[in-house]
């Protein structure tokens, strides 16, 4: 045990907070201050790690994101979705050569897409893309 204190408290008929956390593990902690109602943290289990991201995923998404086109358009997303035509036009592009980037940056796993009529809306996918840095750290330190 680290700390230990030998203490006494009681609650006075004011009960007992209880309060699960992965932070303090592993660790118990007591605490009670005059006036106020004890807590007692516990540890829980630390949620699963996922998978490590494969090299080859970490690579193909750095080498869409090293093209300066694919970067402005996935900036724009990153503001909300657009469709291969307004991307077009904000950046003015050709819809053929926009739709050939999205395609890149989809097949690396940083877009979603949906369907609404016959428009496709892209969107960026935000929890792959934040994770890149630690996926490519992962990667480098496997």
């Amino acid at each position: 045990m680290d700390k230990l204190q030998d203490n006494a408290t009681s609650a006075g008929g004011t009960g007992v907070t209880f309060l699960p956390s992965v932070f303090g593990r592993p660790h118990l902690v007591a605490i009670h201050a005059r006036g106020w109602q004890p807590v007692v943290q516990y540890p829980v289990a630390a949620p699963a790690r996922p998978e490590p991201v494969p090299l080859e995923t970490v690579t193909a998404r750095l080498e869409a994101l090293a093209h300066p086109v694919r970067l402005r358009l996935l900036r724009t997303l990153a503001r909300g979705p657009h469709t291969t035509g307004e991307l077009a036009h904000a950046w003015e592009l050709s819809p053929p050569e926009v739709s050939r980037h999205l395609a890149v940056l989809r097949r690396a796993g940083l877009l979603t897409s949906r369907r609404q009529g016959r428009y496709v809306r892209y969107t960026v996918n935000l929890p792959d893309l934040t994770a890149l840095g630690a996926d490519l750290l992962a990667a480098v330190l496997r």
